[in-house]
């Protein structure tokens, strides 16, 4: 299985990621996983990543499909994978057609996960991440035991910069102008198969079981 999830921050990329992956041995791709962990890792990647994330704008195409290219040549590629994140634009798509091309590869289908900007907002102004081990939680639906501090390892338990709210708006605003077109480009290739984002945690496995 080849696919990749398309949609706004905060439709729920990851999480469907983790349904599908917990039923089939595929490498879960997340671009804004890899420029986390390099920010944090202080790299050449990570500080030029920075400035652009903190403020809410794409990171440039150069840089991510170099990664990108990289990390799609790794062993557990070999068996399929999930881009998340991964085209946001056209430039990156076309990349991406001439990446899987040169090795034989082709994509099994691309979901999209709709969902309104105001559920987003709601959604991202909620979520806390752990600083010591990166566990997940919401301040609505999935709060610490103790304000602040993680369940499972104790450690800060903080606000991302990019899950502010003047940022989330800027984020989708971006998603709307760039990213959006990449619907229109694979429903012309077949490959577009859309998915209501607020259907659950299994909305996607259910839909591509069935295709």
């Amino acid at each position: 299985m080849r696919i990749i999830l398309l949609g706004a921050p905060g439709a729920g990329k990851g999480t469907q990621a983790d349904s599908i992956k917990s039923k089939y041995p595929i490498a879960h791709i997340s671009t804004g996983d890899i420029l986390r962990a390099n920010v944090k890792a202080g790299t050449a990647l990570g500080k030029d990543a920075k400035a652009y994330m903190d403020a809410g704008k794409l990171v440039p195409d150069d840089v991510i499909v170099g990664m990108m290219e990289s990390r799609l040549a790794e062993a557990d590629c070999k068996e399929g994978f999930m881009l998340d994140g991964f085209p946001r634009t056209i430039a990156q798509a076309e990349a991406l057609d001439k990446m899987l091309t040169a090795h034989g590869i082709k994509l099994d289908a691309v979901v999209s996960l709709e969902i309104d900007d105001d559920t987003v907002v709601s959604r991202l102004t909620s979520r806390r991440v752990c600083k010591q081990c990166g566990e997940i939680y919401n301040t609505v639906l999935k709060p610490t035991a103790k304000e602040g501090v993680c369940d499972k390892c104790g450690g800060e338990v903080v606000q991302r910069d990019d899950d502010r709210e003047s940022v989330i708006r800027n984020r989708l605003a971006v998603f709307h102008t760039q990213t959006a077109p990449l619907i229109e480009y694979y429903t012309q290739k077949g490959l577009l198969i859309a998915v209501d984002a607020t259907g659950g945690k299994d909305a996607v496995l259910r839909i591509l079981e069935k295709n």
